[in-house]
């Protein structure tokens, strides 16, 4: 076991240090890019964003100057195999999503083209050899079309350095097009500045500077919280609340984390490798802690036993692949990355995790139900009700979870087009609440006391004695003087619990079994 999971943790530095070796963060970069036939043209994708419409004009000067545009940077070159001739150009064309109904032409029936064809020159009036388009009505900055063109000695064209000012908000789409097969090789080298009115940030990635700066306090609140009991009880505290405190911690720097990363990006235009990295493994650690921890928790571990028995190996290879799994998705999802991934490569890579959670969600619910049983037999009436009431709040948060997951499905296939970015961080947001919320919770029922340690194993003195009635947060306990000094009493005979643990092996139950 011990070996599988160093493979787990090599795998996830390799690929660490693989995506390393492939990402250069900037604003949007192309690297001899080809353009691919669609329909009657040649196209390279040069990115999309959503953008804020430029405010009013102002004296403001510097970042955020209130300007929202795209802009063609000085080192955005154009080159083609070999030259001579003359008359040969490429166009850039971006546009709002939603003005894509004013682009291409059709000159015949079930077919549109965005050349213009001496057919479509004879039937729309449009100039052959270039794009087709019409003016928006209520969008003068869409579409917009800027032409370079090649001279007759030289293999390579510079764009101008030009912005395209943006006055409407909405998702933009930019292409590279040219309807000349001579110019089929082409390639393009350089980047585009894309700008919002307050920084470099995408649209869609707005929102979720102040969320995150929202979430960092409110995980400095519960830690200053978590803190204060901490420290008043230190002499009493269980291994599980150093778990607490961990995951606490972790989210904390996770949240902060994030919080840079953005405001970095957001002021450069640039997305730093390694910060994002962080932030990345981080969260990725943090994820994994909590799922453990709210196992771990479903298993009675520091209030009903003090060990997991046979099954820490088990936990620990559960948890060391979702790690791996969890890390891998967001490396690909956000690590020197502008534009979102693929849906199919998205799909390939969260299929492992979802599977993975399903394992987690699976094995909680069977652990929680077993603890239940075996309470519910000894008479433990105050850990009873400790525990329902966890599990009437975990199954409330997994319908919740349930149900956004049907409205994300909903959201993404019916914004196929992207026409709903700026609500899309909330997908994101979401996830991270819950998990927060969930938090919560377990502070609250497992909060530092005098009694932690000694309530924890209080079924070691009696099944029936006074100090199951005390609640784990009170907090003074007062022990019967004729249990001073006990122990396990003699051979008490104890109802057999069937295990309805699907992951756990008999001979550990029977090994816990005879330890009780």
């Amino acid at each position: 076991m011990e070996k599988q999971l160093r493979l787990l943790a090599a795998a996830a530095l390799c690929g660490a240090a693989f995506f390393l070796l492939l990402v250069d963060a900037s604003v949007h970069d192309y690297s001899h890019g080809r353009f691919e036939a669609q329909g009657n043209a040649f196209v390279y994708f040069g990115g999309s964003e959503g953008l804020y419409a430029s405010a009013p004009r102002s004296a403001k000067s510097g970042l955020a100057n209130g300007r929202s545009y795209i802009r063609f940077d000085q080192s955005l070159v154009f080159r083609r195999k070999a030259a001579g001739g003359s008359g040969h150009f490429i166009q850039a064309l971006a546009f709002d999503v939603a003005d894509r109904d004013d682009l291409g032409g059709s000159a015949f029936v079930g077919r549109l083209d965005l050349c213009c064809s001496a057919d479509l020159a004879r039937e729309v009036g449009c100039k052959e050899g270039e794009i087709i388009y019409r003016n928006s009505t209520d969008n003068p900055s869409s579409p917009r079309v800027v032409r370079v063109e090649f001279d007759e000695s030289s293999t390579q064209a510079r764009m101008p350095v030009e912005e395209i000012v943006i006055t409407k908000t909405g998702m933009y789409l930019l292409y590279f097009v040219h309807c000349d097969p001579a110019l089929e090789a082409a390639e393009v080298t350089g980047k585009t500045v894309w700008k919002n009115p307050s920084g470099y940030l995408p649209g869609r990635m707005t929102p979720l500077v102040p969320f995150y700066a929202l979430m960092s306090v409110a995980y400095l609140a519960l830690g200053l919280v978590w803190l204060v009991q901490y420290t008043r009880f230190w002499r009493d505290i269980l291994q599980l609340q150093n778990c607490i405190t961990l995951v606490i911690g972790l989210g904390m720097a996770e949240m902060a984390t994030w919080y840079f990363d953005y405001v970095n990006f957001n002021a450069t235009g640039k997305r730093p490798v390694g910060i994002t990295l962080w932030a990345v493994t981080i969260g990725a650690v943090k994820k994994t802690l909590s799922r453990i921890l709210v196992l771990i928790v479903s298993m009675g571990y520091g209030v009903v036993q003090p060990t997991l028995g046979g099954l820490t190996s088990k936990v620990l290879f559960l948890g060391g692949t979702f790690f791996v799994a969890s890390e891998c998705l967001d490396v690909v999802e956000h690590v020197g990355r502008i534009d979102e991934i693929s849906y199919r490569v998205k799909l390939l890579l969260v299929l492992p995790v979802a599977v993975l959670d399903a394992f987690f969600i699976l094995w909680i619910f069977t652990s929680l139900s077993r603890t239940l049983e075996k309470l519910q037999v000894k008479k433990q009436s105050a850990k009873l009700d400790l525990y329902r009431k966890f599990t009437n709040s975990l199954a409330i948060a997994v319908l919740v979870a349930v149900a956004w997951i049907g409205f994300e499905l909903y959201f993404k296939a019916s914004d196929s087009d992207g026409k709903h970015w700026s609500s899309a961080w909330i997908i994101s947001a979401f996830w991270n609440v819950l998990t927060f919320c969930i938090l919560c919770v377990i502070c609250a029922l497992w909060a530092p006391s005098h009694n932690s340690t000694r309530y924890a194993y209080s079924e070691e003195i009696s099944d029936e004695g006074d100090e199951e009635s005390i609640p784990l947060t009170a907090s003074k306990m007062t022990i019967p003087p004729e249990a001073v000094g006990a122990n396990i009493k003699p051979e008490r005979k104890e109802k057999k619990i069937v295990s309805s643990d699907v992951f756990r092996l008999d001979e550990d139950s029977e090994q816990q079994d005879k330890r009780e």
